[in-house]
């Protein structure tokens, strides 16, 4: 059984920084690929950022490129989110979901979800 648990989020001032953790498990395959997604209140639920295990090749919503940094530690089974620069319109649940295949601009896993965790970007 696939499982993902993210930890990190909180309250932050504009400009601030905070990095999330999504802890995975249960993957029978090793390609697969994870994606970091958010919703705020009244919106979709939208792509972020994405890595994939065959080449840890990236990709990152134009909203965030040059201010996110996705990365991986393979040992520890966790991707994480670096987000520097914050901005009050990063606001958001933030959610961790993963499934076969590779990152593209067209294509972000969404199989399995964490729990989500809020980021609060407020002076």
């Amino acid at each position: 059984q696939v499982q993902l648990v993210e930890s990190g989020g909180g309250l932050v001032q504009p400009g601030g920084s905070l990095r999330l953790s999504c802890a995975a498990s249960g993957f029978s395959s090793d390609y697969y690929a994870i994606g970091w997604f958010r919703q705020a209140p009244g919106k979709e639920r939208e792509g972020v950022s994405c890595i994939s295990s065959s080449d840890g090749s990236t990709y990152y919503a134009d909203s965030v490129k040059g201010r996110f940094t996705i990365s991986r530690d393979k040992t520890k089974m966790t991707v994480y989110l670096q987000m520097n620069s914050l901005k009050p319109e990063d606001t958001a649940v933030y959610y961790c979901a993963t499934g076969l295949g590779v990152c593209s601009d067209s294509y972000y896993p969404r199989d399995y979800w964490g729990q989500g965790t809020q980021v609060t970007v407020s002076s």
